[in-house]
C-alpha cells in the first residue's frame, strides 16, 4: 500500500464509541491503532480493576472494529514491538505502514493534548484531530459563558444546559414540577427498604489478562477480582447496565441518592460513569432514558432531575473546569495542606468505620459513589489537612471511573477547595453527626460520633472545629459560614483550647486512627 492510500487512526483507551463518525464506513486504507502501554498504565498507581477493565474492553473493541471489516493494529502490552509510549508507537506504525496521514480524537486529558500536539509539530506526515464526539460541549464553552465572573457555580451552567437540550422543561422553557432542582428531596437515609436491586451486570473472566500484567511487572493496588470482573465491556453490555438501572434502580435513586451503608456497596446508583468516559455510552442518550422514565410515569420526578444534574450538569460542568484552567490547576493547595496520606488508604485497615467501609469498597470494587468521596473520604482528608495532590492521585488511581479531566476539579475543587471557591461555594465538610445521619457506620465504631473530645470520640468532631478555626483568617467572611463562625466564637477558651488539642493529636497519629 502507498503513502498516498494509507492513514492511520488512533483510538485511545477512553474513546470506545462504536457510533463515532470514523467507523460508519469502512474504507480499507484506514487502519485503526488501539495499544496497551506502560505509559498509561504507570503514570500514577492504577487499581487493578481499573486496569483489566480498560484493556478489556479495548481488545473487545478491537475485536468489533475486525468483524466490521475494519483493518486494525492492536499492540498488546508484552508485543516485542511495543515501544510503550503512544507518539513512539505511532512513529514506528508511521513508517511500517508508509503511512501519509496521522488522526486522532481529541484526548480528554491535558498531559496527552500537550503531548500530541508537541510531537505532531515535529513530524514531516500530515496529522489531524478531530472531535471524540461524546461530550455535549465544548472544551472552551464553560470558559465563554463564565467569562468575568469570579465563581463559576455549577447552577448557572445546570439551567442553561437544560433548556438547551430541553430537558425536563415545559414548551416556555420553565422546570418540570416548577423548580430546577430538588435536591432537598434526595437526602434521605437508607433504612433497608426497599431492598437492592439485584446486580445484573454482566461477569468476565479476566485471569489471562491480570496473568500478562503479572509477567510485565505492572504495578497496581486493590483486589483485582481478575475472574469476576462486573464492568461492562462494549457498548451492548453498557445498554444492557442502563436498561436495569432505569427500570430497577432509578425509581429510588433520588431518595436515597447520598444514603451510605455497609450492607450494600450499590444502593440506587447506575454505575454508569466507567461506560460513560470510556464512551460506550453517549450522555443525551443516557439523560433522555431517564426523562422518558418520567413521562411514562415509572420514576419520580426528583429521582429522574437528581440523575440527569450529575451528567448534564455536573459531568459536563467540570469537564469546562478542567480545561479552562489547565495547565497548572493540579498544583492548586489554597490552604497550604501537606500531610502525607496514611498508609491505611491502601489497605482500610483503619478503626473509623466510615472510613474503614468507603475505602474498603472502593479498594475491593474499584468504585464508591460520590457521597463516600466527598463526604467520608474526601470530608476526613480535608479536615486532616492532607495533601490535595496526593490525595489527588490517589482518586484517579483507585477509581474504574476517574479519568483527569474529570476527577482533578472533583477532587482539589468540590472535595479539598483546594482552588480557593472556584468551584465550591463553602468547603465540604462536617462533623461525625453528618455521616451518622446518612448511614449506618457509626454504629459498632471504635469512635463515638456523639463525643468530641476523649480517646473514644470521633476524630471527624474535633477536625471540624479546628479546621475553621485554623482556616479563620481566609474563611471568616464566607456567607455561608456564618453560622459557623458565630458557634466558633461562643466555644472561645477552654472549650476551643480543648478542641484543638483533641484535633492535633489525631492529626499527629493519623497512621494509629
Amino acid at each position: 500500500m502507498t503513502s498516498s492510500t494509507c492513514t492511520l487512526r488512533l483510538v485511545l483507551g477512553d474513546q470506545l464509541n462504536t457510533e463515532h463518525s470514523w467507523f460508519q464506513i469502512v474504507d480499507p486504507h484506514v487502519v485503526y491503532v488501539l495499544m496497551e502501554v506502560r505509559q498509561e498504565t504507570d503514570y500514577v498507581l492504577h487499581h487493578a480493576q481499573k486496569i483489566l477493565a480498560i484493556f478489556a474492553a479495548m481488545r473487545d473493541f478491537a475485536r468489533h472494529l475486525r468483524e466490521a471489516g475494519h483493518r486494525v493494529r492492536y499492540v498488546a502490552l508484552d508485543d516485542p514491538s511495543n515501544r510503550q509510549s503512544i507518539s513512539e508507537n505511532l512513529g514506528a506504525m508511521m513508517r511500517r505502514y508508509d503511512a501519509e496521514r496521522l488522526e486522532w480524537q481529541s484526548p480528554d486529558e491535558w498531559r496527552l493534548d500537550a503531548e500530541f500536539r508537541s510531537w505532531a509539530a515535529q513530524q514531516q506526515f500530515a496529522t489531524t484531530e478531530v472531535d471524540s464526539e461524546h461530550f455535549l460541549t465544548s472544551r472552551n464553552e464553560m470558559a465563554q459563558l463564565y467569562a468575568g465572573r469570579k465563581q463559576w457555580l455549577m447552577e448557572h451552567f445546570y439551567r442553561h444546559m437544560r433548556r438547551r437540550f430541553t430537558l425536563l422543561v415545559d414548551a416556555q422553557g420553565k422546570p418540570e414540577g416548577g423548580q430546577w432542582n430538588f435536591d432537598h428531596d434526595n437526602r434521605k437515609p437508607w433504612p433497608g427498604t426497599p431492598a437492592e436491586p439485584a446486580d445484573t451486570r454482566p461477569t468476565h473472566d479476566h485471569q489471562a489478562l491480570w496473568e500478562l500484567l503479572q509477567r510485565c511487572g505492572v504495578r497496581s493496588f486493590g483486589d483485582p477480582q481478575a475472574m469476576q470482573m462486573r464492568w461492562p465491556l462494549n457498548r451492548k453490555e453498557a445498554l444492557t447496565c442502563l436498561d436495569a438501572f432505569i427500570n430497577s434502580s432509578l425509581p429510588h435513586f433520588g431518595d436515597f441518592e447520598d444514603a451510605m451503608s455497609s450492607t450494600s456497596q450499590r444502593l440506587f446508583h447506575s454505575l454508569l460513569s466507567f461506560a460513560l468516559n470510556v464512551k460506550m455510552l453517549h450522555p443525551l442518550e443516557v439523560v433522555r432514558s431517564a426523562e422518558q422514565a418520567y413521562r411514562n410515569g415509572s420514576a419520580p420526578l426528583a429521582a429522574v432531575e437528581g440523575f440527569i444534574r450529575q451528567i448534564v450538569g455536573w459531568r459536563e460542568y467540570v469537564r469546562g473546569i478542567y480545561w479552562a484552567h489547565m495547565p497548572g490547576y493540579d498544583e492548586c493547595n489554597t490552604l497550604g495542606h501537606e500531610l502525607p496520606l496514611p498508609s491505611w488508604f491502601w489497605t482500610g485497615d483503619t478503626k473509623m468505620r466510615c472510613m474503614h467501609h468507603a475505602i474498603g469498597q472502593s479498594l475491593q470494587t474499584a468504585h464508591a459513589h460520590h457521597i463516600q468521596r466527598l463526604m467520608v473520604i474526601g470530608n476526613f482528608s480535608l479536615l486532616a489537612g492532607l495533601d490535595p495532590q496526593a490525595l489527588h492521585r490517589w482518586y484517579l488511581g483507585v477509581y474504574i471511573d476517574a479519568f483527569e479531566w474529570v476527577e482533578l476539579p472533583n477532587t482539589l475543587g468540590m472535595s479539598q477547595w483546594a482552588d480557593g471557591g472556584l468551584i465550591a461555594t463553602k468547603p465540604y465538610v462536617s462533623s461525625g453527626a453528618y455521616i451518622q445521619r446518612m448511614s449506618d457506620y457509626c454504629q459498632g465504631c471504635r469512635y463515638d460520633p456523639k463525643q468530641k473530645l476523649g480517646d473514644d470520640a470521633c476524630p471527624f468532631n474535633a477536625l471540624y472545629w479546628d479546621f475553621f478555626a485554623r482556616h479563620e483568617p481566609l474563611l471568616r467572611n464566607n456567607t455561608r459560614l456564618g453560622m459557623v463562625y458565630k458557634q466558633l466564637q461562643k466555644m472561645q477558651g477552654d472549650q476551643l483550647d480543648a478542641l484543638r488539642t483533641r484535633a492535633k493529636d489525631v492529626r499527629a497519629r493519623l497512621e494509629q486512627l
